[in-house]
């Protein structure tokens, strides 16, 4: 779609807090001449330049990137910018005085277990944390399990977690999965909607479709993908329950393949296939939209 005018990208433009979503497809140069009238190309190419343009949650810097309706561009303040950082099993993909957004690897914990205290999430970025102040903390909001990969929001303090699990279904605006999955899915999109309820005794989460038994979890997917009896599903939580994608793929009978824990027979890629991909939010301070989307890992391609 070609652009007349100035004026006619800016009427498109609607923006949230300090992003702005896209609405016509074009090229982030124009959208930032359109949207920023207090700058100049020079002004913008500096901006690219020096890293404070983000696109869905992500640096870029070429002035020609193609953007899709419904992607959010956003700049980055200048003060307080903290680059990505990387360490082992974990890569910090945003920083502010707030929060902290992680992309993790498969096989790392989030938090402390019974067997594990050192190797995890928590205690990389609570030493993270220190080097700052010593006094700083780290808190949990949610969690991953030890072999899902994929993207967590941490607080860094007491206030701001609380707040978060508080509003959690206000605030969180999208959480996306990717998941490799048994067999060939007999519909092209669906929803799943069950009671789940965790046995103390056997850690194992289960399912029902009686309301007193459990808290309700959707789970809502769509096929990305089919090949050599395996389907890649984009899932899209409704809910947030302890292993619901888990224990929804069972229900159906299309089990997370490398999940032995509920019901999968094979393990072609040697770990659990699920990828916590989107992870979208309204800030808790600010109210800015922060949206973060990570890579499909690799081994999850190489099976399509």
């Amino acid at each position: 779609m070609k652009l007349k005018t100035k004026r006619t990208l800016a009427s498109a433009i609607k923006p949230k807090f300090e992003g702005f979503k896209v609405t016509i497809d074009t090229e982030l140069m124009v959208f930032l001449i359109a949207t920023l009238p207090g700058k100049n190309r020079n002004n913008i190419k500096t901006l690219l330049r020096d890293k404070f343009v983000e696109v869905d949650g992500r640096v870029q810097t070429q002035f020609n990137l193609p953007l899709r309706i419904g992607q959010t561009v956003s700049i980055r303040p200048r003060k307080g910018s903290i680059q990505q950082t990387n360490y082992r099993g974990l890569e910090i993909i945003h920083e502010d005085k707030d929060i902290i957004v992680i992309n993790k690897e498969a096989g790392l914990l989030t938090m402390a277990s019974n067997k594990e205290k050192n190797k995890t999430a928590f205690a990389t970025l609570s030493e993270h944390v220190k080097k700052a102040n010593k006094d700083n903390k780290i808190y949990i909001v949610h969690r991953l399990d030890r072999e899902t990969s994929g993207l967590i929001l941490f607080a860094k303090n007491e206030e701001i977690k609380t707040k978060l699990q508080e509003s959690w279904n206000e605030t969180i605006q999208e959480r996306t999965y990717i998941a490799i999955v048994e067999g060939k899915m007999e519909e092209q999109a669906g929803t799943i909607t069950s009671y789940l309820t965790e046995s103390e005794a056997s850690m194992i989460v289960h399912s029902s479709q009686n309301p007193k038994k459990g808290k309700k979890a959707v789970t809502h997917y769509k096929v990305m993908n089919f090949k050599k009896g395996f389907s890649m599903l984009k899932v899209n939580l409704e809910t947030g329950r302890k292993n619901q994608i888990r224990v929804h793929m069972q229900d159906i009978k299309h089990p997370v393949i490398g999940d032995k824990k509920y019901g999968s027979t094979c393990s072609p890629i040697e770990r659990l296939a699920l990828h916590a991909q989107v992870i979208a939010f309204n800030h808790p301070v600010t109210g800015r939209l922060m949206r973060y989307e990570s890579s499909i890992p690799k081994k999850f391609l190489g099976m399509f």
